[in-house]
């Protein structure tokens, strides 16, 4: 079948998204895997309006709202290929069956590589967690800890005290000596001894037996884009120590004409309330595309 645009992802960008394609009449298709990147967590905070209702309801109650709209149709599957061709793009769903589009926006998420430490993939969003803004307010100015794993942990930790008492775990990660004194200033506990293991709600056991007891856990992640695809589609992909994302202009257009990119597939440091604005905006961006041509 031809639509106006397919929305890869049926999260929370890729639903924002088709939200103005659909008040605008265009045929619509969204396809989706299924794997929300914030499936982990139960609550959702900091989205205005929607503070501590529960993730899945969220993008729940988006779907049956889009799909209200007659010229949005919905798949569930992943997509195994996408091909540029002279009507738009070809896109392979589980390797079985295709359909065409005039535009594309990718909304397809990212998958989180986390630090490999025992105990720490079984708490993830439930008392680890990478973003201050979305959790931290729940952990009560509690004790807090956060896993040196990257460049960004550093940065992470100068925020943390405006939410807790806040040790900084090395764990043998090399950190600059003058940010470890700005750290110090901040009054960042420095922790040197090695992780064994995340045990009970959020424990931290060391290597030498010592139990350190916390409130909650930040780790940093390292996001990295899991659908080949995307990079055969030949987007310009932006790479950091936080990881990788689809690099777009302000009006999320990716570098390949007709190909748009929201949510956290396109942002580092994303949240559901970003994703919304990210979404809405490639949304308004194809139609509009579709028409100044």
């Amino acid at each position: 079948m031809q639509y106006d645009v397919a929305i890869i992802g049926g999260s929370y960008a890729g639903l924002a998204a088709a939200m103005p394609l659909a008040r605008a009449r265009r045929k619509v298709v969204i396809i989706d895997a299924g794997q929300r990147r914030n499936r982990f967590a139960e609550y959702s905070h900091g989205f205005l309006t929607q503070d501590g209702t529960q993730a899945s309801e969220i993008a729940q109650i988006a779907k049956q709202q889009v799909l209200a709209y007659k010229t949005v149709d919905w798949q569930n599957g992943s997509v195994k290929r996408v091909e540029k061709i002279e009507e738009g793009f070809a896109v392979c769903i589980d390797a079985t069956h295709s359909i065409t589009a005039k535009r594309l926006i990718i909304a397809a998420g990212i998958t989180d590589q986390l630090p490999d430490i025992a105990g720490l993939v079984e708490r993830w969003g439930k008392t680890v967690f990478h973003c201050p803004y979305c959790h931290g307010y729940e952990l009560n100015q509690g004790k807090i800890g956060i896993i040196a794993s990257s460049e960004h942990a550093a940065h992470l930790a100068m925020m943390l005290p405006d939410w807790g008492e806040t040790t900084l775990f090395l764990n043998d990660y090399p950190v600059d000596a003058e940010l470890l004194e700005q750290l110090k200033v901040r009054c960042v506990v420095i922790e040197q001894r090695l992780i064994q293991e995340i045990m009970g709600q959020s424990d931290v056991l060391l290597a030498d037996g010592t139990v350190i007891q916390l409130a909650g856990i930040f780790a940093t992640t390292k996001c990295a884009i899991a659908q080949e695809w995307i990079f055969k589609l030949g987007c310009e992909i932006e790479q950091s120590a936080m990881g990788e994302a689809i690099k777009t202009n302000a009006m999320k257009e990716t570098s390949v004409t007709g190909i748009f990119a929201c949510g956290d597939v396109a942002r580092l440091g994303g949240s559901v309330s970003l994703a919304v604005g990210d979404g809405t905006l490639a949304g308004v961006a194809a139609h509009r595309s579709l028409i100044f041509v």
